[in-house]
């Protein structure tokens, strides 16, 4: 079954970088698109940053463009997201997806607070 896990998050000071990764199995993994997406309190989930199966495309919403990095590692079957320039703003809960028709799966998050 396909399965999602995410890791690297953590307390991190303003201004202050962390890279999340998600390990992907149960599916091949070199055929999908994977997005990332947030979480934040009280607020809803929004996209974050998405990149196609072999890597040459990536997209980004404009609130992070310029800050994160999405990669892939197709032979370790894992997705990244380099995050700079942490801010507040930033505190969510952190989501890996894929859209395997006809739903999407996602993984289970990590936490990402931004704090002095």
């Amino acid at each position: 079954q396909v399965q999602l896990v995410e890791s690297g998050g953590g307390l991190v000071q303003p201004g202050g970088s962390l890279r999340l990764a998600c390990a992907a199995s149960g599916f091949t993994f070199s055929d999908f698109a994977m997005k990332w997406y947030r979480r934040a309190p009280g607020k809803e989930r929004e996209f974050v940053a998405s990149i196609s199966s072999d890597g040459g495309s990536t997209n980004y919403a404009d609130s992070v463009k310029g800050r994160f990095t999405i990669s892939r590692d197709n032979a370790k079957k894992t997705v990244y997201v380099q995050m700079n320039s942490l801010s507040p703003e930033d505190t969510a809960v952190y989501y890996c997806t894929i859209y395997w028709p006809p739903r999407d799966y996602w993984g289970q998050g990590t936490q990402v607070t931004v704090s002095s």
